[in-house]
């Protein structure tokens, strides 16, 4: 078997765009008609330049290769050009070709991807939810702590157990920063209003992107302390382990990071430094399927959890859904609320959620089917990135 077609989607994601701008998926083709789909995250150049990478590297790398032959494939892309370096723009083209790679073999033997990393271990995957806005809203869910608890109730109604919120205030290219006495204010009222909303029946996840300088990071875990958050996610920028560990070492609340974060090099200086205990691997980024895998059971071997982070589109939602259903040390599964709306209509079949988890397919391969004439039918034509972040101070 050989593979010899590949195509590629830049999709854009309608409003209210949870999820991000627009989504990057590819699919391969083999030689006896067997297709596999894949899907890139947030690689930072505008998604048509990524089309052009992704051309590149199959026809460098791909074209002609035996999609079984995973582990050599990864090594021939991540060499190429002499880098052997975590590269987030390479290793995430990696992770989508790689999880297509993934998606034919489990086609081609008629079993879903978990059995051929180990089989299942969770029947079902707790799962979370950001808080997300509505346009019925009057004040802002991520500034007002009354409406975030309301919200935070709903979701947990539904049947969420956990839900994620980010007050600190937005992230910028100048951060890390000591945050103002107001957002340390506003971020204690938002965990003591949820928590005063939700009581026990849901865990609490503080979402922060890297905004602080290690210092004021510690003061905001003192604060947050008393509604004891499930984690602080990425309390300082992702790249200085030590720093984070210093944070780790200053509160009782379990550290999380890892979306920004590529490959087992990275993640084990993480796990090394003990600067977290629980990863937060994007399997769009981190090097696919199988190297997510070798990260959750080094990060077993530290005690350490994963849980897939998910700010995209459902291919690598329904790749994180495979991981966590085989690795022993799985904690809790991000989600776009419930997977509807658009993240059900790009799939032929919605992936399944039921009373706050994620029932793993049964189907071989990933799964999922990329709708591809929903795909083509939803151009992306902006000029934003994926996400984007204030290019002035905070």
């Amino acid at each position: 078997m050989k593979i010899t077609d590949l195509k590629t989607f830049v999709v854009d994601n309608p409003p209210p765009h949870f999820g991000g701008q627009y989504f990057v998926f590819l699919t391969l083709t083999t030689d006896n008609g067997i297709k596999g789909v894949g899907e890139v995250y947030a690689v930072p150049f505008h998604p048509d330049t990524v089309v052009m990478m992704i051309e590149d590297v199959f026809e460098r790398s791909v074209t002609g290769q035996n999609p079984f032959q995973i582990e050599r494939l990864w090594r021939i892309i991540y060499s190429s050009g002499y880098t052997q370096h975590p590269d987030l723009s390479l290793v995430g083209i990696l992770s989508a070709i790689e999880m297509a790679c993934w998606d034919i073999v489990g086609k081609a033997v008629g079993r879903p991807v978990y059995d051929l990393l180990g089989g299942m271990v969770h029947e079902k995957l707790r799962s979370y939810t950001y808080l997300y806005p509505k346009d019925s809203d009057n004040t802002d869910v991520y500034t007002d702590p009354d409406l975030a608890a309301q919200r935070a109730l709903a979701y947990v109604d539904m049947g969420f157990t956990a839900v994620k919120f980010d007050p600190v205030g937005p992230y910028s290219a100048f951060d890390a920063r000591q945050l103002s006495l107001e957002a340390l204010d506003r971020s204690e009222a938002f965990a003591k209003k949820i928590r005063e909303a939700v009581g026990s029946r849901a865990d609490l996840l503080f979402g922060t992107h890297g905004q602080m300088t290690t210092s004021s990071a510690i003061r905001l875990a003192r604060r947050l302390e008393p509604y004891d958050p499930l984690w602080l996610e990425e309390p300082v920028p992702p790249e200085n382990a030590s720093e984070m560990s210093r944070v780790a070492a200053s509160t009782t609340i379990p550290i999380a990071t890892g979306e920004r974060l590529t490959t087992k090099y990275e993640f084990a200086r993480v796990l090394e430094s003990k600067a977290a205990s629980i990863l937060q691997m994007n399997l769009g980024r981190v090097g696919g399927i199988l190297e997510a895998k070798k990260i959750a059971g080094m990060a077993e071997a530290h005690y350490a959890q994963i849980a897939p982070h998910l700010y995209c589109g459902p291919v690598v939602g329904a790749a994180n859904i495979h991981l966590a259903a085989c690795s022993p040390n799985f904690l809790i599964q991000e989600s776009i609320e419930t997977f509807g709306n658009f993240h059900a209509d790009i799939l032929k079949k919605p992936i399944l959620w039921q009373d706050g988890y994620i029932i793993p397919p049964k189907e071989p391969g990933l799964g999922v089917e990329l709708d591809e004439s929903v795909a083509l039918d939803h151009p992306y034509t902006g000029s934003n990135l994926h996400l984007q972040v204030h290019e002035h101070p905070v």
